[in-house]
């Protein structure tokens, strides 16, 4: 059987989600969404045209949204109103689309999210009939508060948006993860392939990034190579790693039985 995400009662074979900011032009950003084999690609309404500005060049005529699914996102919003706003612009946009990523950033140095304004927008949102997908902090109650709430997937954060760290702290992520009845999806702070491994083998449902692929040197080899340690990950994860033991060697090879004995 295929092991598919399902998001929003749609599924996907890839588990890769892809920004689409920061690449040197629109060129460069098709070729290296093409090689992530990302299906779900996200969109900044607030500085990618997707058709707010009339005869200038598109998001939309280099990645069509009959191949790809669009998650408009709201980075750069500091406020539930803004966001709230941001999003209803990309609804009209594209022409009634409901999956969004809300994103309700604290301050402009680190980009941590506003928690109590994340909450106040995804009520709003849920209630308007979005499909809330949500960047939260790495706290398990408040991921639990946005599943309740009623988003459709919750994307902690592993380490600060654009940091390149890597997941700082796995035990919270598998906190989320057991809890959770909504895809989980590691957001923000993936610098190269094996963080995004790790994600998988922790259990996530996905992973989103950005600025890893698009900061690279080689943008597009970095998409390939996020593509396969994502793919690497969740096989590992569902084929269930060996026990740790500290200090209990096992030879790869039986003692017992060998020819001659």
């Amino acid at each position: 059987m295929e092991d598919l995400l399902t998001l929003a009662g749609k599924t996907y074979r890839s588990r890769l989600l892809v920004g689409t900011g920061k690449y040197k032009d629109f060129d460069e950003t098709r070729r290296a969404i093409e090689a992530s084999g990302a299906e779900i690609i996200t969109v900044a309404i607030r500085r990618t045209n997707i058709g707010q500005e009339p005869g200038q060049p598109s998001l939309l005529e280099v990645l069509p949204p009959s191949r790809y699914t669009y998650l408009p996102n709201t980075a750069g919003c500091f406020t539930a109103e803004e966001a709230v706003r941001t999003l209803r612009l990309a609804r009209e946009l594209l022409d009634g689309h409901s999956l969004v990523k809300l994103e309700v950033l604290g301050d402009k140095e680190t980009l941590f999210p506003n928690m109590p304004e994340t909450l106040k927008a995804a009520e709003i949102l849920v209630k308007e009939g979005f499909q809330v997908m949500v960047y939260c902090s790495d706290d398990p109650i408040q991921a639990k508060r946005l599943e309740e709430i009623g988003c459709v997937a919750v994307m902690p954060l592993a380490s600060l948006i654009g940091s390149g760290m890597g997941i700082l702290n796995p035990w919270n992520l598998r906190l989320i993860i057991e809890q959770a009845k909504v895809p989980v999806l590691v957001d923000a702070g993936v610098g190269t392939a094996s963080d995004a491994a790790i994600a998988m083998e922790l259990g996530c449902d996905g992973v989103l990034m950005n600025t890893a692929i698009a900061a690279a040197k080689n943008p597009v080899l970095m998409a390939s190579a996020m593509k396969k340690a994502v793919e690497a990950g969740r096989e590992a994860f569902l084929a269930g790693r060996m026990p740790k033991k500290f200090y209990s060697a096992s030879p790869s090879s039986p003692l017992t039985g060998l020819i001659g004995s």
